[in-house]
Parts: C-alpha cells; sequence; structure tokens
C-alpha cells in the first residue's frame, strides 16, 4: 500500500481509541471553558469525572447554528481570549454571521488534515496550485493555501474573479492544480474553451467543493479544462474550514478525517441514527478543537455513510458527497423538494446542459415552479417543446407535482464566481439560497 507523509490510516480498533479520548477531552474541555456548554451537558447527565465510550454520544446535547448566532461575536469560545490568534466567518445570509476563534492548535490541526487532502489527490511538491476561492473572513482561501504551503506545493492565490488573471497564471504560471468551487470551476473552463486555451495550459487536477454539483456539470468542467480528474472536497467554518475530506482517486465517496472528528448521520426530524448506506443529516464532534469545539453539531448538510471497503484500499471511513442540504429544502404545493432531486432527473437528459435554475412563483393565488435548463450547443433548439415536455413528465413521476420547463439558449442563466443560486423563490418577494 502506498505511504504516505500526513495520512494516517488507523486500524478500526486504534480509530476507536483515538475518537473515545478525544470525545472525553472535548467535553471535559468544553465544560469547564463555557456556560452554555457546561449547562447543556449537565443537564444531559454528563459529570466531568466520568468517562465516556462511543456509545455514550448519543445522549449529548447537540449544537445548532442558532448556538453559534446567540452567541456573537466568540460563540462557544473555551479558552482566554489571549489564546485566540485568528477568526473565520461563515458566508451565512440571514442574522449575524456565525464567528469561529482559532488557537495556534486548531490552525496546526486545520493544515495538517488539508494537508492530507493534497496528498490524497495525488499532488506532489512540484505542483502549482490556483486558488480560486474567497480570502479574508471566509475559511476557503486560507485553509487552501496553508493546506498548499504545509504539503509544500506552490500556492498561487488569486482568489474568485479576476478571470483574466486567472487565464494568464493558467497559461503563463503552469499551474498543475485548480482549487474553485464547481461553479467556478466551469466559468474557468467556458473561457478557456472560447479561448482555444487548452492546449496551452498544464492544468492536470482541480479540487473543487463549497456547493453541491451535477455529475454533468464536473463532467463539463472536466473536458473543457482538459484534466485528468477532479476531487470534491467537505468541509464547513465551524469545523475549522474546508479540509474535513476528499475524495481519492477511486472517486466512490468522500474519506473523512475521523481521527479529527467524530461524523453520525442522523434522521434530521427525529435525531435518530439512520441505517449506514441511508441519507440523513452529517452532526459532527471536534476531537482536538480548542478555541471553539463542536458536541453533536448539526450541520445541515446529507449524505450517507459509506461502510464497505473501498477500492483504493485506504481504511479511512468514507461518506457520500453531500447530497444537498436539509435546510435547502422548500415546499412546493405541500411537496417538500431538494433541489438536488431535480438536478438528478436534469442529469439523466443529454440534450440538456449542466446549468439550471428554478424559481417558485404565485400566479392567482396558486404556487407555479419553473425549471430553466439550458440546452447543449450542440442539441436543436427544434426540438425544444418535445424536450420540455419529457423533462416535465420525469420530474412530476420523482417529485410527484407539476413544474413548468424551459429549455434555454446556451449560456443564458447567469455564471458565478462562488456558489450557484439554484433557487429563486418570489412567491413572497423573497430570494433564497
Amino acid at each position: 500500500m502506498r505511504r504516505y507523509r500526513f495520512l494516517a490510516d488507523h486500524s478500526p480498533e486504534a480509530l476507536a481509541d483515538i475518537q473515545a479520548a478525544g470525545l472525553n477531552w472535548t467535553c471535559r474541555h468544553a465544560y469547564a471553558g463555557n456556560a452554555v456548554y457546561r449547562e447543556r451537558l449537565a443537564a444531559a447527565g454528563y459529570d466531568p469525572g466520568q468517562t465516556l465510550v462511543l456509545d455514550d454520544l448519543a445522549r449529548l446535547p447537540v449544537t445548532t447554528v442558532e448556538d453559534l448566532r446567540q452567541g456573537y461575536p466568540l460563540p462557544l469560545l473555551c479558552v482566554p481570549e489571549e489564546q485566540v490568534v485568528r477568526i473565520h466567518a461563515s458566508s451565512g445570509t440571514t442574522g449575524k454571521r456565525k464567528i469561529l476563534a482559532y488557537t495556534q492548535g486548531d490552525i496546526d490541526t486545520w493544515k495538517d488534515m488539508f494537508a492530507r487532502c493534497y496528498e490524497l489527490a495525488g499532488l506532489t511538491t512540484l505542483d502549482r496550485v490556483q486558488i480560486a476561492v474567497g480570502y479574508g473572513l471566509w475559511t476557503a482561501g486560507a485553509g487552501f493555501q496553508l493546506g498548499c504551503e504545509r504539503f509544500g506545493a506552490m500556492a498561487l492565490p488569486v482568489g474568485p474573479g479576476n478571470m483574466e488573471i486567472h487565464l494568464q497564471l493558467l497559461e503563463d504560471m503552469g499551474a498543475t492544480c485548480l482549487c474553485s468551487t464547481a461553479s467556478m470551476a466551469l466559468l474557468l473552463s467556458e473561457e478557456v474553451h472560447k479561448r482555444d486555451l487548452r492546449k496551452r495550459i498544464k492544468l492536470k487536477k482541480v479540487i473543487f467543493g463549497a456547493e453541491t454539483h451535477t455529475p454533468k456539470m464536473r463532467r463539463r468542467f472536466e473536458k473543457w479544462l482538459g484534466i485528468e480528474e477532479s476531487f470534491d472536497i467537505t468541509g464547513m467554518t465551524e469545523l475549522y474550514g474546508p479540509g474535513a475530506g476528499l475524495e481519492c482517486p477511486a472517486h466512490e465517496g468522500i474519506h473523512y478525517w475521523a481521527d479529527k472528528f467524530i461524523l453520525e448521520v442522523l434522521d434530521p426530524a427525529t435525531l435518530a441514527p439512520v441505517a449506514p448506506g441511508e441519507l440523513g443529516e452529517m452532526v459532527v464532534t471536534s476531537l482536538c478543537k480548542e478555541a471553539a469545539p463542536l458536541i453533536r453539531y448539526r450541520t445541515r448538510d446529507l449524505t450517507r455513510l459509506l461502510p464497505d471497503p473501498c477500492p483504493c484500499g485506504l481504511g479511512v471511513p468514507r461518506h457520500d458527497r453531500i447530497l444537498g442540504r436539509s435546510d435547502d429544502m422548500f415546499v412546493f404545493r405541500g411537496v417538500n423538494v431538494y433541489p438536488g432531486q431535480i438536478a438528478a432527473v436534469l442529469d439523466g437528459f443529454k440534450d440538456v446542459d449542466s446549468e439550471f435554475q428554478i424559481r417558485l412563483l404565485r400566479r392567482d393565488g396558486r404556487d407555479q415552479m419553473v425549471v430553466q435548463i439550458e440546452r447543449k450547443p450542440a442539441a436543436s433548439a427544434d426540438m425544444d417543446q418535445n424536450l420540455s415536455e419529457a423533462i416535465s413528465i420525469e420530474l412530476r413521476k420523482h417529485l410527484f407535482v407539476r413544474g413548468w420547463v424551459d429549455i434555454l439558449a446556451p449560456g443564458s442563466l447567469p455564471r458565478s464566481c462562488g456558489k450557484t443560486k439554484r433557487v429563486i423563490d418570489d412567491r413572497n418577494g423573497i430570494e433564497e439560497e
């Protein structure tokens, strides 16, 4: 088996011991350092003198995004402020931002986790990594750069947008790996295709994350950039930032760093564990996070555990890619609908491309749903009506509600350097992500 510099492949027994020790450290640290955690843990019957086993996790209280907002500006802080060396914030759109504090130990843990991601993607210290994600308060740019420098590759920290600079550096610096959202990778690939630059760049790999994506979207930017492969990366501000896990070259799920956090997949309604392989909400508990530890934090991300061994031979646990968010759901005519369900239906039609948008309207007191999807460049507009009807029928089969489907010309929908807005809810004059 391949030897790794940064990635430890623990046996299941050794990993269980690491997690049990980390769970006990986290609970004692949180109990001692934060009044909110102390009150909730005590209410659940926890005493810092006891030793927990992993089966005790289910009786501990959950933590939610509201706990972070209510504790603004430094929620769940468990160390003296003089130990905080940095803060980062989420890109939330409602209320005050979620601000998370970091000790130097947290920064060191984060960059080691991220170095694992570069290693698992097969990069070497000779790679040149072009970073096209947000810097500043957001964790993305800092995480990709920290991990790159810890790994030992060359970082090209451009940030999002700046298309002309990106294209120039792809060519002049010979970047071999792009780090971005899937939307930015698609936008860049369209420019490379439009300007016929594919033979003049050396890009081999893309590491992308921060938003859900469709397989069709991924295939398109892989083809137009001419890369060997792409890797889906996971992470969130609450849990350090991006770098919590990555696809391996087998591309059958995300290997996550289970020696740094415990991952549960729960029913979002009952908070009961779902069976391995069933869809549920990801809930995480940090094992060594100092400034703002997490105890059973509800991420709202939807995924499933993949219990079978990975074909790559790596024993690190896996979950499926992020399939959506429990709070992305919208209610249409009494039916709960996730954008990912619509994306899965659209992916089955070869004449439509990867970009789509869902618009919810209210006309004459009745809700309407319009799904706009771009036609592939090679597809004929003469077949738009037939294609629209076929997609509409298939959507009704899967969603049990009827919606209108508009087939648009290629390039009609807005592009984004960050996360693409998939749902626009105009029923009450409010847009939703």
